[in-house]
């Protein structure tokens, strides 16, 4: 701006212009010209041929002699009546002297030339400046300035009037002892102020409004670029410094504003400006005048997420200190930074290995937390002992817990934070690998927010420069101030929990003790650890508070690759694929286990049972195991054989080299694989909304209703004692039905002493009870004097619709037709939870599944196996009937030709 620049020595009386930057006193202002590439210049104009009052002034610090000077009368009141008037509008000026010491006095008239207001005739004019008569000359305006002050004198305005015109400004900093109880006292309601002074950016000096107490303070969440004062006393400003400075003072400088006053760390006081035009604060983060601070953050009252916005927009667009930001994601494609995956095991307390859409494996750590760790003297205790970080860290255990049980085997969304690079091995410090940090929510909770929140992790604290954290950081650290003032978790004052856990894996004589425990607890609740192979793998069990290993019964699983005193051994065909289906299956899942036997090395041999599947049978059905003749004696034998015989056929994975059996047998076997039709009579007891149903065997039926007698015969002669039963999973035992009488049950889960969900082994059906209503079963009505009596099947050939309606439907009709019925079964095929059957009625020899296919009900489920063509094409005929007829599902016609999902059904 030419007209701000420095002017002649002898400097013309021509008009120039500017903006009011500030106000001084009521006869001194700065004007600034329009700022080009970055602040402008300024100058000091003071009012000719007046005089005001002159405002207050410190003491100057290190000079004793000097003493504060406090306002005069009516000099603060003619400053507020100039700095109402001028503050932010174009003025223009003539400058008539110029003193030796730089000095400038001339005219300043309001808007862009003479025929504005006259700014030191109007404060004349209000009795808030005096005439300097003593100035000589025939001068008209000075005359005029007499005429006007005359006026005002005899008007008695301003200091001519009766009021004494004393105002009095405090500093809050030398006034009030404790800064923190009055800023708590405002409650963090807004005050009005005005903006006295800006040191920079994000510091200001204000008056506070109406007690006239002024005050520094720093704007919450943000920080500016500063000016560093040097040992010499000069500034160097750093970067954008000024640019920050200029932006702040042309918007809030001598403005009337309202004040936050939010908190008062270590007697520095923060708060946010609230301006009608926008609030400052984040306007400094937009523009790039500014970075956030975690610090002050917390305190921010108008919503961090806010503040994080802006600083992210500018980021975005790298303007100014944010010119040369690199995102931590920048490298990294859309898809690799957001994705859905499903979690597969949880490593510790803040990482986890999850599965990609693309059946890749990726391990994911939970960005800005820190799991729970042993401090240095803890840490060297007990150097002798085998050290287990899962069990002997506090509250790793816990942290792991609820990640498991929240995550495992879900879906979850992940957003890509940053990527930490590797680091190598320093002094006190492991080597650590890339690591992938993340963000990850599962229903819309944050899983390290949660985590942290229940006081099973720790928020790492940042350098400020460092940008590699959660895009959820504020709301971590809100998560552990909540923690550590509610006392959770790690910041509890209480004794930390000890997980004393034995682990006996290889420990022959400790699992010879244990055997005959697990042995007669039928199914035991358990937690798999660790997967060694396919067929071996390490469980936690709960109730026993012991890890034991495990392996497969009934199977030959390939072997991995191992090393042994001859040298490593080479894995098996098939070996990773049998390890990776057990690991998908169940690693880190519930399960249940039924112990049978123990090997030479201490190692525990059984059935794994996950969600209704026999892990050992699944393996086989894959094709990834063979059947074991140790397998003939259970219960399994049958489903075992029948599953290896399929895969076999179909020469799948292992058996992808299988050579067939020489001729002359190949024709025994044709013969033993046709379809046989043996039909028996069962009596149905249950139907399940599955579809799946319960039925007894009606020639062991005499046996059930003798042991019933007797059981109850007994149970008159000696009442069970109500409430004296504890239910355990999976436990046998003896429940009063509804119609008053006992039968034989197993406990499921329990919930609670007054819910109890039990299964009714001898009939099917399931019920939850309270404890008051089981016993304990005798051990001669036990299942080892009678098994029980209901085996679950499932009707072969059909496929249910997944409508829910569709699939009522056809379950009524079914209840109608054979509940509580006699009728003719036969076993057609082996299936992962049950045995697949045809059942008719036994009277008419009717299919009871093929007359469902002909009304429409149900489709059909075609299967590959020869031996079971000639049934599969009879159902298929009568599905093309029933289609050509619109019947029932097929009434809108063929719906499998969209592969509608939304109509409910599916392929």
């Amino acid at each position: 701006m030419a007209s701000v620049s420095a002017p002649a020595q002898t400097a013309p009386a021509s008009l120039q212009r500017g903006i009011v930057k500030m106000v001084l006193s009521g006869c001194a202002i700065i004007v600034r010209g329009q700022p080009r590439g970055g602040p402008p210049p300024e100058r000091q104009i003071n009012l000719s041929n007046i005089r005001t009052g002159t405002m207050a002034r410190r003491a100057a610090q290190g000079q004793p002699d000097t003493k504060d000077i406090p306002d005069e009368p009516w000099a603060f009141q003619a400053r507020e009546f100039l700095r109402k008037k001028l503050i932010g509008k174009e003025v223009c000026f003539t400058v008539e002297i110029k003193t030796a010491l730089g000095r400038e006095y001339g005219m300043v008239y309001l808007g862009r030339d003479t025929t504005g207001e006259n700014i030191a005739e109007t404060l004349v004019s209000e009795g808030l400046a005096t005439v300097r008569r003593e100035v000589r000359g025939n001068n008209p305006e000075q005359a005029r300035l007499c005429d006007l002050e005359d006026q005002a004198k005899a008007s008695k305005k301003g200091q001519w009037s009766e009021g004494s015109g004393a105002h009095t400004i405090r500093d809050l900093k030398y006034t009030i002892e404790n800064p923190r109880n009055f800023v708590d006292s405002l409650h963090q309601k807004p005050i009005n102020a005005i903006i006295e002074h800006v040191r920079d950016g994000s510091v200001v000096r204000a008056l506070l409004l109406p007690d006239y107490y002024l005050v520094t303070v720093m704007l919450s969440g943000i920080k500016c670029p500063v000016f560093k004062r040097e040992a010499d006393g000069t500034e160097t400003p750093e970067s954008f410094a000024a640019e920050a400075k200029f932006f702040t003072e042309s918007r809030l400088l001598q403005r009337d504003v309202q004040i936050v006053l939010e908190s008062c760390p270590n007697q520095i006081i923060l708060g946010t400006i609230l301006h009608p035009n926008g609030n400052i604060t984040e306007l400094l983060l937009k523009e790039g005048f500014a970075r956030c601070v975690d610090w002050s953050m917390a305190v921010y009252s108008q919503g961090a997420e806010k503040l994080r916005a802006a600083e992210r927009s500018a980021k975005e667009r790298k303007v100014r200190i944010w010119k040369d930001y690199v995102a931590p994601t920048a490298n990294l494609d859309q898809k690799d930074r957001q994705f859905v995956a499903k979690v597969m095991q949880i490593v510790n307390a803040d990482a986890m290995v999850v599965k990609l859409n693309s059946g890749e494996y990726k391990t994911i750590h939970l960005s800005s937390i820190r799991p729970p760790r042993i401090e240095g003297e803890e840490k060297n205790k007990d150097k002798d002992k085998r050290f287990r970080p899962l069990y002997d860290i506090p509250y790793m255990f816990e942290a792991r817990e609820f990640l498991r049980k929240k995550l495992i085997g879900k879906k979850v969304n992940v957003t890509v934070d940053y990527i930490r690079a590797a680091t190598g091995p320093a002094e006190g410090t492991p080597a650590f690998s890339e690591r992938t940090c993340a963000t990850v929510t599962i229903g819309g909770i944050n899983i390290a927010e949660a985590l942290v929140s229940k006081g099973l992790a720790t928020v790492i604290r940042y350098r400020q420069d460092d940008d590699q954290r959660s895009s959820h950081y504020d709301e971590l650290l809100a998560a552990e101030a909540r923690a550590i003032k509610n006392g959770k978790g790690l910041h509890s004052k209480k004794e930390v929990p000890i997980h004393r856990v034995a682990d006996i894996s290889g420990e022959t004589q400790k699992a010879k003790q244990f055997l005959p425990f697990l042995q007669r607890a039928g199914r035991s609740e358990a937690v798999v650890e660790y997967v060694f192979s396919g067929s071996r793998l390490k469980l936690y069990m709960p109730k026993e508070t012991c890890l034991i290993t495990f392996l497969l019964a009934g199977i030959e699983c390939p072997r991995s690759s191992r090393a042994t005193p001859g040298g490593m051994q080479m894995a098996e065909p098939f070996s990773e694929e049998a390890m990776l289906f057990t690991k998908e299956l169940v690693l880190q899942r519930e399960v249940e286990v039924e112990v049978e036997s123990m090997d030479k090395a201490g190692n525990f041999i059984g059935w794994l049972h996950i969600e209704g599947i026999n892990l050992s049978v699944a393996l086989v059905e894959n094709a990834l195991s063979k059947v074991h003749f140790t397998a003939e004696r259970s219960a399994y034998y049958k489903t075992l054989l029948s599953s290896e015989e399929t895969c076999r056929q179909r020469k799948e994975k292992i058996w992808a080299n299988y050579e067939e059996k020489p001729v002359e047998e190949f024709v025994q076997l044709s013969e033993e694989k046709e379809r046989v039709a043996n039909y028996k009579p069962v009596y149905v007891t249950e139907i399940t909304d599955t579809m799946h149903f319960y039925a007894q065997d009606v020639e062991t039926g005499a046996q059930l209703e003798s042991l019933m007698e007797t059981m109850r015969a007994e149970i008159a002669a000696q009442p069970p004692v109500e409430g004296s039963y504890s239910a355990r999973r999976g436990d046998y035992c003896l429940a009063k039905f509804a119609d008053g009488e006992w039968y034989r049950a197993r406990v499921e889960k329990v919930e609670s002493p007054s819910k109890v969900h039990i299964f009714y082994i001898d009939y099917g059906n399931r019920e939850v009870v309270s404890s008051t209503r089981l016993a304990a079963m005798p051990a001669a009505f036990s299942t080892r004097t009678l098994p029980a009596q209901a085996t679950e099947y499932a009707f072969a050939y059909i496929q249910v619709p997944q409508d829910d309606d569709a699939r009522a439907d056809v379950v009524d009709c079914i209840v109608r037709d054979i509940h509580n019925t006699q009728c003719q079964l036969n076993v057609e095929f082996s299936g992962v939870t049950c045995p697949h059957v045809t059942i008719q009625f036994a009277d008419t020899k009717d299919d009871v599944g093929l007359g469902l296919v002909k009304e429409g009900m149900v489709m059909v489920d075609v299967r590959k196996e020869k031996h079971l063509q000639k049934m599969v094409t009879e159902y298929l005929n009568s599905q093309e009937s029933a289609k050509s007829a619109r019947l029932n599902i097929w009434r809108y016609g063929d719906f499998r030709a969209d592969d509608a999902d939304e109509f409910g059904y599916r392929r």
